[in-house]
Order: structure tokens, then C-alpha cells, then sequence
């Protein structure tokens, strides 16, 4: 039972703020909350000059996709990076076979 002004726990009554928005819930944040964030995650800050029509693009994916544009161009850069190692590693494995391949002719021929 409830009490007449207790607030029922919800996810709307957390996020429209009537639950835990009193400055009795709230704790300091952690002064270097950025420095802690980007360790956990192991972030490194780089500059890149981008062209304004591309990161409006970015944006505007971004929007869409209910996240930030700079999160978004994580992903984008960690997929390309992923398909472009496997896509390293595939050719290596082939070059490797063709080479066994060709030795393994060129000693029949000799043999």
C-alpha cells in the first residue's frame, strides 16, 4: 500500500524527474567525471578537420538513430576497421596458400 504522497516507482516518474530529482538523492559527481569516462572506455581525444556537410550528415544519421554524431562515428570507424583487418587477414591466408601451392608444384616438377 502507498503511502498518500509516495510516487509509485515507474520508468515515466523517473524520467519525468518526480522521482530522485530532490537534492537529497543527489550526489557530487566525480570532479574528473570525463578524464574517468574516457579511461573506462579507453578514449583518446584526436582533432580532425572534416568537412561541414559530412558531419551535418553524421548528425543528422546520428538523430535518427537516437545517438550523439561523435558516438556514431565511433561505430562507423570501428566497423570499418574490423571488416578492413579481416579483409587483411583473408588476402595474408590466400597469399600464404598460393605460395604453399606453388612450392608444392614447382617440387614435383623438379622431382
Amino acid at each position: 500500500m502507498t503511502k498518500p504522497n509516495e510516487i509509485p516507482g515507474s520508468d515515466e516518474a523517473w524520467d519525468s524527474g518526480q522521482l530522485g530529482g530532490e537534492s537529497e538523492h543527489a550526489q557530487p559527481a566525480v570532479e574528473d567525471i570525463e578524464v574517468a569516462i574516457d579511461t573506462s572506455l579507453e578514449l583518446q581525444l584526436i582533432s580532425i578537420r572534416l568537412q561541414k556537410s559530412l558531419i551535418e550528415d553524421f548528425k543528422a544519421i546520428a538523430s535518427l538513430n537516437g545517438i550523439g554524431y561523435q558516438p556514431l562515428m565511433r561505430q562507423i570507424l570501428k566497423r570499418f576497421v574490423d571488416c578492413e583487418k579481416k579483409r587483411i587477414i583473408r588476402e595474408m591466408v590466400a597469399n600464404q596458400q598460393a605460395a604453399a601451392t606453388d612450392g608444392k608444384r614447382k617440387r614435383k616438377v623438379a622431382g
